[in-house]
């Protein structure tokens, strides 16, 4: 890693293990019975540990949709041409997309970076924060350089700390590009050893022909390519994308900064995996927001110890199942800041002596 990347992993610790302690004993005093309300108070305690705080609240939430292109899209492996890219870009910044509907729902910002479309656009909105005009095709060689990898997860890192400036306290990731699904299968595959046609799915909507002919994109990509999973930063240069690499530098800068960042899908937990590889106290402060139906998630979420909250059979990306995670992390902070413990309600629990 650069002098910069090293220095800010470093920064990184682990939870605050004597809030999520206290946190524990708060809730084991809610007017419920023990463990009752399941993964919102595991949500809670994590929280906690995040940030230090047995109150926590997040008033200002920020999806960070970081958009590029692939190359290897040349082989043939998206249901949609590489333009809509761009186009999908300007949806995000009129407000018409799907993670749009749901973030104003939620009460969160969208915010879209591009890091790598393979054109120049330009609006008010968005944050320019190129690395280069898509990746290389990697079936023919590299994605990108390291340096550009690199380049890519400071990229996603300093997004990060301008919107902590602002006072923004939790992180959303989103993305968007043609082909992504595609690099981050090959990601998984590099790292966790698994078979592409276990980790690569359907995507945007491939028949069965064209999804065995990524496939085989993908296998022939690692095969020429040969990515280290001893080095993360190998691996995303070589077989990986550019918002792939944003969304990590992203995970790591809301864990420098003691913010939650919540995973969307496939896509988010690629990146995810590799922040994971590049910080192991990083993962701490990771929230699964959702399964995709994308083939592969599943067992990525395992590869990550991450359970997931919600299941609805979305496959989209964008940071959609992400913003609904969020009324998840508001729920929990409800919870343990608005509900009566067994002593203020005057009810006997399950520590208090029994009534005659």
């Amino acid at each position: 890693m650069n002098s910069f990347l090293e220095q800010y992993v470093g920064q990184i610790t682990g939870l605050d293990m004597e809030a999520s302690r206290a946190e524990a004993a708060h809730i084991g005093n809610l007017t419920v019975p023990p463990g009752a309300l399941g993964k919102l108070e595991s949500l809670a305690v994590q929280l906690a540990g995040i940030t230090g705080q047995i109150k926590p609240s997040f008033p200002k939430k920020e999806v960070i949709v970081m958009a590029a292109d692939h190359g290897v899209c040349e082989e043939g492996v998206s249901a949609f041409p590489q333009e809509v890219t761009s186009q999908m870009i300007f949806n995000f910044l009129s407000g018409g997309a799907a993670v749009n509907v749901l973030a104003r729902q939620a009460g969160a910002e969208v915010v879209c970076v591009d890091i790598g479309v393979n054109n120049d656009i330009s609006h008010p909105q968005l944050l320019s924060r190129k690395v280069r005009f898509g990746t290389a095709n990697m079936a023919k060689g590299p994605a990108m350089t390291r340096a550009e990898a690199e380049l890519s997860i400071e990229s996603g890192i300093r997004v990060v700390e301008e919107a902590v400036k602002r006072g923004v306290s939790i992180f959303v990731t989103g993305e968007m590009g043609i082909g992504n699904t595609t690099a981050s299968a090959a990601v998984m595959c590099a790292m966790t050893r698994t078979e592409p046609r276990e980790a690569a799915g359907r995507g945007t909507g491939l028949d069965d022909e064209r999804l065995k002919h990524k496939i085989s994109v993908i296998e022939k990509a690692l095969e020429l390519n040969a990515p280290d999973a001893a080095d993360p930063i190998d691996v995303l240069a070589k077989v990986g994308g550019l918002e792939i690499g944003g969304l990590t530098g992203v995970i790591l800068g809301a864990a420098a900064n003691r913010c939650p960042v919540i995973i969307d899908g496939f896509i988010s937990s690629a990146a995810a995996l590799l922040a994971r590889a590049i910080s192991p106290e990083s993962a701490a402060f990771m929230v699964a927001s959702h399964a995709s139906h994308e083939q592969g998630h599943r067992l990525l979420l395992q590869a990550l110890d991450l359970r997931p909250g919600l299941d609805l059979d979305m496959r989209i990306g964008e940071g959609t199942g992400g913003v609904l995670g969020l009324t998840l992390i508001d729920a929990a902070c409800r919870i343990v800041s608005e509900m009566a413990t067994f002593e203020s309600a005057g009810i006997s629990g399950s520590g208090a002596p029994e009534q005659p």
